[in-house]
């Protein structure tokens, strides 16, 4: 039974584990989106929001949280920049997980785990909003009857 225990140990030790956690961070941050295991991204994404909460405020005590988490000056750097200004008015859910399929060797089911704003396919509004109606209205019956009357009308003018 599973009782109360909340982190998955990706069948690792600690140490071990806190590395792994620590590279895919640094990865994510650097390419905005990476494709692993769907277990490793489910871990790495409570890993990582906070350290994204964390980088909204630029401050030198956020910078070395975060540096204590990430380990990496350039990851830091990335995150603090580039990272912080995109996700600057959102209030969490800063990375989305898409199960991608399952891996061809051992059948170990495989997602992709990319941060929210970096992807352009969501982000953009697919169609620009137009103001006026969209809708066409239904013509009134003997529409074509009234067009026919309409050019009879116009000859009979053409012809006086």
């Amino acid at each position: 039974m599973r009782h109360g225990k909340k982190v998955n140990h990706l069948g690792r030790q600690k140490g071990h584990r806190t590395a792994l956690l620590r590279n895919l961070s640094c990865a994510l941050i650097e390419h905005k989106r990476i494709n692993t295991t769907l277990a490793k991204a489910k871990a790495l994404r409570v890993y990582i929001e906070p350290v994204v909460t964390r980088s909204k405020e630029n401050t030198t005590h956020s910078r070395r949280v975060a540096f204590k988490y990430l380990q990496s000056k350039d990851a830091v750097k990335e995150l603090f920049s580039t990272v912080a200004d995109k996700v600057a008015d959102r209030p969490g859910g800063y990375t989305r997980i898409i199960k991608t399929g399952f891996r061809k060797g051992d059948a170990a089911e495989m997602a992709m785990i990319e941060f929210v704003d970096f992807n352009e396919v969501y982000t953009k509004a697919s169609k620009p909003k137009s103001t006026g109606r969209t809708r066409r209205k239904k013509k009134s019956g003997g529409g074509a009857a009234k067009a026919a009357a309409a050019t009879a009308a116009a000859a009979n003018q053409e012809e006086e």
